[in-house]
């Protein structure tokens, strides 16, 4: 008998993997239109829909073939090293799947798919408690999710694990500990000198002008259009069914001219990092982004370092004045800038400033590690909420939609994707400090309107690769040392002493 080639082996594993892909990419197509343009009484169906999907592709991704196939390939010598990665990989993947039968996956999506209408309709309403009744049992499936799994110390690594390869309780509750007081600090030194102001944002902005700019910036910034596209949300997301169809979507407040520009800012990060993994990779997971960590790093550069840097100021507002020049007639450039980047505790995540925003992430971290651990209930969600926030950010939380209600992520399941928020940020200080001292001139390249050598250095250095590393070691590579929290710190402090002058 011929014994079958390791080429036609791994050919086979390939085919494999790009059907279960096509399964799950059906299946998030069907997701985006439901936070799109899904007609609400089409809610009901297209939960069924989405879980028979999920449902069929789970059957294909835990199918004894595909785990036979691996075993044979894991035992062949002349693969390459990317593709010994990707078949190690998927073994892990694999593994992981086959803990979970096929009724609990169609559960846990039908859930997911309930509490999602629950949300937008309990936001409506500005009332927790018609989410509630559909968290609970979500919390009580991805309980069960972390038992099935496994986990050492805290059930929360489970979940954590799932964003970020690696990441656990021991670790966050560290980073978040050397954090808190020197931002703390930061906070009570820019709270100490005269507030600047940021009111010219919240005069009357047109929807379709915000529309306009917005997509002039998503372009300009290297957002294929021809491969993707943009739309509205409640809650602003990307979503990538390959590389050359990655989709965002953004809100417009017209009182909130900032709600709107970052936002898009934000997800043009997360867009171009899909639009930058390896065609050739589609469906296997050297064609995956490396970790929820690592996108959040590339969403906040392009938020943060690049979009409320003086030198985008210089370039945009302008171009600003050109679509608002009634609204900006009496604001200069320096205003724009002080302004975009006032500091301020306040109450919503998305809309929070750099120094801020991470006490927004660590409640929510606080909140679920105690949720999934058992220690708080569902029902306790927004009295807690409301406590961690006047302790954290001396705010009171004025209702349901302003607090707990605010973000999209447990309605999807998503418990352990808040610290990547952190986590990537401090990791995008410490890539973007690294791109400065490689890329001459960056910040006459970005007043002049030209990012182009920036995104190239950031396709080389960390698209290119998938899931080829882990957050860490991806991180080393690119700046020669491990995630260091001083680089964010030493950011925020040069930043902020500039436009507050303490």
């Amino acid at each position: 008998m011929m014994q079958t080639s390791s080429d036609t082996l791994y050919q086979q594993y390939v085919d494999a993997m790009r059907k279960i892909a096509d399964l799950r990419y059906a299946s998030a197509l069907l997701q985006w239109d439901q936070e799109t343009y899904l007609p609400a009484k089409g809610a009901a169906i297209r939960g069924q829909q989405i879980a028979t999907l999920s449902e069929i592709a789970h059957e294909h991704s835990t199918a004894p073939s595909l785990g036979g196939l691996l075993q044979e390939l894991m035992g062949c010598d002349n693969l390459t090293p990317g593709q010994k990665k990707n078949v190690s990989l998927t073994w892990e993947d694999y593994s992981k799947q086959k803990k979970f039968t096929p009724a609990f996956v169609r559960e846990l999506t039908e859930t997911v798919n309930k509490s999602f209408h629950s949300w937008i309709e309990a936001r409506k309403a500005n009332d927790f408690k018609i989410f509630g009744r559909h968290l609970a049992p979500l919390v009580e499936l991805k309980k069960q999710e972390a038992q099935l799994l496994g986990y050492e110390g805290h059930p929360y690594n489970a979940l954590l694990n799932d964003f970020d390869k690696g990441s656990n309780v021991a670790t966050l509750d560290g980073v978040f500990n050397n954090i808190g007081q020197p931002l703390k600090n930061i906070l009570d030194q820019i709270q100490s000198r005269p507030q600047v102001s940021n009111a010219f944002l919240h005069r009357h902005y047109p929807k379709d002008k915000q529309w306009a700019f917005g997509m002039q910036v998503l372009k300009d910034l290297g957002y294929d259009l021809e491969a993707g596209r943009q739309d509205m949300s409640e809650h602003p997301f990307t979503t990538s069914f390959n590389s050359r169809d990655v989709r965002v979507t953004t809100r417009i407040d017209e009182q909130d001219l900032g709600n709107m520009v970052w936002s898009c800012i934000h997800e043009t990060g997360h867009a171009l990092y899909e639009q930058g993994l390896p065609d050739e990779e589609y469906g296997l997971p050297l064609g995956e982004a490396a970790s929820l960590t690592i996108h959040e790093s590339q969403s906040r550069l392009w938020e943060n370092h690049v979009g409320r840097s003086k030198a985008f100021c210089e370039h945009y507002f302008p171009v600003l004045q050109q679509y608002f020049p009634e609204q900006l007639q009496d604001v200069t450039v320096e205003t724009f800038y002080q302004g975009i980047n006032q500091v301020s505790p306040s109450l919503i995540r998305t809309e929070a400033d750099e120094v801020t925003y991470h006490f927004h992430v660590m409640i929510r971290y606080e909140l679920e590690k105690q949720l999934i651990g058992g220690n708080l209930a569902t029902n306790d969600i927004p009295a807690f909420w409301n406590e961690q926030y006047a302790r954290y950010l001396g705010v009171t939380v004025p209702d349901d939609k302003r607090g707990c209600l605010q973000d999209v992520h447990w309605s999807h399941g998503s418990f352990g994707y808040f610290p990547t928020y952190s986590l990537g940020s401090f990791y995008a200080a410490q890539i973007y400090r690294k791109a400065s001292e490689s890329i001459k001139d960056i910040d006459n390249q970005i007043k002049n309107g030209n990012t182009t050598e920036l995104l190239q250095w950031l396709r080389s250095g960390i698209h290119q690769y998938g899931r080829m590393y882990t957050s860490e070691e991806l991180g080393q590579r690119v700046t020669g040392e491990t995630l260091k929290i001083d680089h964010f710190l030493q950011y925020i402090l040069d930043k902020y002493r500039d436009i507050y002058k303490f």
